[in-house]
């Protein structure tokens, strides 16, 4: 027969455990939401850059192509890592990416990258 007495400060035990699982899951999903919103930027950050790029290597606005990328990267919060202005003149594919925590902790843990291509509409759309 167990005695009640035997299980006095088993409670404290059990809840001190509790209370860890749930500290450890919710900075897993503090992580998580970080990296999804780092590669959710970087994507965003990637498109536009490469739209003003190419805009920018078909004339229709002043500057380098590649500047420009590079300007509105860092406007969306990303740094360009490459910029290529392809053979064709009008066509530019930039990578940008964002790190993660680097402002809170100092460091880099992870960097979202996305890669984006953008040129000319194709001769055949009115």
């Amino acid at each position: 027969m167990i005695n009640i007495r035997d299980e006095q400060g088993s409670g404290a035990v059990v809840t001190t455990a509790l209370v860890i699982i749930a500290l450890l899951l919710t900075g897993a999903l503090l992580t998580w939401v970080a990296a999804v919103h780092a590669a959710m930027t970087a994507a965003s950050a990637a498109d536009l850059a490469a739209l003003a790029g190419a805009d920018t290597a078909r004339g229709l606005r002043p500057g380098d192509p590649c500047g420009v990328a590079g300007e509105l990267a860092n406007a969306n919060k990303a740094q360009l890592e490459s910029c290529l202005v392809e053979a064709d003149g009008q066509t530019v594919m930039v990578t940008a990416k964002v790190p993660i925590a680097s402002q809170i902790m100092g460091f880099e843990i992870y960097a979202a990258k996305a890669t984006a291509r953008a040129g000319a509409p194709p001769l055949d759309q009115p």
